[in-house]
């Protein structure tokens, strides 16, 4: 420690007793040099020591935290000035808490010399000086206060009440508290406002963002499915480019029912390739969801058709109409319509051209026209019709009395027989090629030539038969054109098989076997890759990947005492529906 100058304490004592003498003044608050003291004293002195200094900045710092109950300090050298080793620029806080220290000071009447030395008028004048710059201080503090407020109400939109006292006490801390909450807030609203906005190529970032997109939808053409994946998860610019459709397109071609034929026609336009995509995996995989559509009383032998949102089966001799739900996995429990008009059960039927053509066991073809009421019923087999098609405005029909017969569909000419062909065998199932050139007839097998035969559409004589080797018994309960000259067939022989007929007439070029050895009643493809059958028991649907040999998936819709074919099925991208003897169970892959 440094021992003080002689006669310090002296003077000292005698500044004591001159406060003493005025009387005690409230309680001061810093002013600018900081220090605490009598009245007129000019603050530390040059030879005061560091730890002194730092209780009395210490004690400033609380006194700018009070709510601007101003009882300052009065002194000489207050209005910012200080001494020698306190000139150092002051705070606009410090320069107004010396001036309300000044006007303290004025008010208990201090004007006494201290001990830094000077008169009355020197002291007067130091407070006028302090005066003037403490109301400078306030207006620029005011200023700065009230911009910020502003910034503040603008940026988040909030309105912000008026606090004065605390406003003028806690500014300083108030403000810091608001600035980080607003700075948040305004944060996270651009954040979110950003994820609303339509993403924009990124201004910097790797090589490979810079490329035109030309170039770029070159390269990840070559991705497969994870990559495109995993490139989606890189940036929002990133994931808006792989939803392309260009880039999903061959993917969705190698894909389970993905609504692209053979060919690349695209069934499906209206729904994101992506999403087909994403569907497809959940019938590779056979994820799915089984729900009941319908029941029936009694067992039935439903036929069953998808038209748009619509579904149509027969149950009895009737015909029904149901809308599917939104979800598709569902239906409005009450029909849209019902068609009626056979004495029998309807065996089979299609809709054409906005008509519903029914076959029915009384041996009679009805034409019903879904929009009204239209209804036209006429004889046309011996026996029971088991199935029926039409396309290009002709109708072709087979029966169990081995014959099969060419109608046609207009109005004025319902029910003119233009050819009557003899198959000498039941005919169990027939289609009409897409080139409305020929039809095939699939016959139950019990003669000495093929169950599947083309015929000539417009003489009604025979084209070719396919296939030599079936098996007596071997007849074919289903048939269909995948193209002009491509066809799918199943039946008894437990197997179905594809036959091209621009490679051989007498041999397919691909079979599949039913592992169980059950009998196939029904087949539907999606144009591609997926084959879909329906079995003999226990409602056994299987899943065909035509490019492997093996099942991909069986689904049992049925138990051991309910045991009952798969008399129907048909499905889109996201459901398969399948009728049975007793019930219509539908198979939801979009949702599993």
């Amino acid at each position: 420690m440094v021992s003080p100058p002689p006669g310090a304490a002296a003077a000292e004592a005698e500044a004591a007793r001159a406060w003493l003498r005025v009387g005690l003044a409230p309680r001061p608050l810093m002013g600018s040099q900081g220090g605490l003291g009598p009245p007129g004293n000019g603050g530390p002195s040059e030879g005061e020591s560091g730890e002194t200094r730092k209780l009395q900045e210490g004690k400033a710092a609380r006194g700018k935290r009070r709510k601007g109950k101003g009882k300052g300090k009065a002194g000489a050298g207050q209005g910012g000035r200080g001494s020698g080793a306190e000139g150092k620029p002051q705070p606009p806080q410090a320069k107004e808490a010396a001036g309300l220290g000044a006007e303290a000071g004025e008010r208990v009447g201090l004007g006494k010399v201290g001990e830094g030395g000077g008169s009355v008028e020197e002291g007067e004048r130091r407070i006028v000086r302090g005066d003037e710059g403490s109301a400078g201080a306030r207006k620029e503090a005011k200023g700065r206060y009230d911009g910020k407020k502003e910034e503040w109400r603008v940026r988040t939109g909030q309105r912000e009440e008026a606090r004065p006292a605390r406003a003028q006490g806690r500014g300083g801390q108030a403000w810091g508290r608001l600035a980080g909450t607003g700075a948040a807030m305004a944060a996270a609203a651009e954040e979110e406002a950003g994820a609303r906005e339509p993403a924009g190529r990124p201004a910097a970032g790797p090589a490979l963002l810079r490329l035109p997109e030309e170039l770029l939808l070159l390269i990840c053409s070559y991705l497969d499915m994870q990559a495109l994946g995993r490139l989606a998860q890189v940036c929002r610019w990133l994931r808006r480019f792989t939803n392309c459709d260009l880039l999903w397109r061959r993917i969705a071609r190698a894909s389970l029912n993905s609504g692209f034929t053979r060919l690349g026609t695209d069934l499906m336009a209206s729904v994101p390739v992506k999403e087909r995509v994403k569907v497809s995996q959940n019938w590779r995989l056979g994820r799915c969801r089984e729900g009941i559509l319908l029941k029936w009383k009694c067992s039935q032998m439903p036929w069953m058709q998808l038209e748009g949102d619509s579904l149509y089966i027969s149950q009895a001799n009737f015909i029904l109409a149901y809308q599917f739900r939104p979800d598709g996995a569902s239906l409005n429990r009450r029909p849209l319509g019902v068609f009626a008009g056979h004495d029998e059960d309807v065996c089979h039927f299609v809709l054409a051209n906005s008509h519903i053509i029914s076959a029915g066991g009384d041996g009679k073809i009805g034409v019903h026209k879904i929009h009204s009421t239209f209804t036209v019923k006429y004889s046309a087999h011996e026996q029971e019709v088991n199935c029926v098609d039409c396309k290009g405005g002709i109708i072709v029909s087979g029966s169990r009395d081995r014959t099969a017969k060419v109608w046609p569909l207009a109005s004025g000419r319902l029910g003119q027989c233009l050819h009557t062909i003899q198959t000498e065998d039941r005919v169990w199932s027939i289609a009409i090629s897409p080139l409305h050139s020929s039809f095939v007839t699939g016959t139950a097998c019990c003669g000495h030539f093929s169950p599947l035969r083309i015929w000539d559409l417009n003489s009604g004589q025979l084209m070719t038969h396919l296939g030599g080797d079936f098996p007596p018994g071997a007849g074919v309960l289903d048939v269909m054109y995948e193209s002009p000259s491509t066809l799918l067939s199943c039946g008894y022989d437990t197997y179905v098989r594809y036959w091209d007929l621009r490679a051989s007439v007498r041999k397919c070029v691909m079979e599949w076997e039913e592992p169980h050895d059950s009998t196939l009643y029904c087949l539907q493809t999606d144009g591609n890759h997926l084959l879909a059958t329906g079995s003999s028991y226990y409602g056994v649907v299987r899943l065909w990947d035509r490019r492997q040999r093996a099942c991909l998936h069986a689904f049992p819709l049925t138990s051991t005492p309910l045991s009952s074919p798969v008399y129907c099925l048909r499905f889109t991208t996201r459901h398969l529906y399948a009728a049975l003897s007793y019930n219509l169970h539908g198979l939801d892959f979009q949702t599993p």
